[in-house]
């Protein structure tokens, strides 16, 4: 099953509304290297060293990553924010499913 970017895009409007989420990547790098993210999505431009860190801090605490197929503006888009994201985390996921949706892409 693929996920869709619409489907991604509602769930995480849904965990914006219901949920915590870090939105910058030196928080995501904290809270990967304290294992307190449930995920992580990482823009598909976001720099390579900010990718590498998130990837290998969250490889060694068990957390998922996504890696969001759009820019860091789409990313920055979605979340309604005026700005570019290149990377998030999520702390509790609130109401949304983001988390099943992405394990069961098999991105996560």
């Amino acid at each position: 099953m693929s996920l869709s970017v619409s489907d991604f895009a509602r769930e995480l409007q849904m965990v914006l509304k219901t949920g915590t989420v870090v939105i910058g990547s030196k928080n995501t790098i904290k809270l990967a290297k304290l294992g307190k993210a449930k995920l992580i999505i990482i823009a598909a431009n976001a720099p390579p060293e900010i990718k590498k860190d998130l990837k290998y801090y969250a490889k060694l605490s068990n957390i998922p990553v996504y890696e969001f197929p759009g820019t860091n503006m789409e990313l920055g888009a979605i979340c309604g924010k005026p700005f570019s994201i290149a990377s998030m985390a999520i702390v509790d996921p609130g109401q949304s499913n983001i988390i099943e949706l992405i394990k069961q892409s098999g991105k996560g």
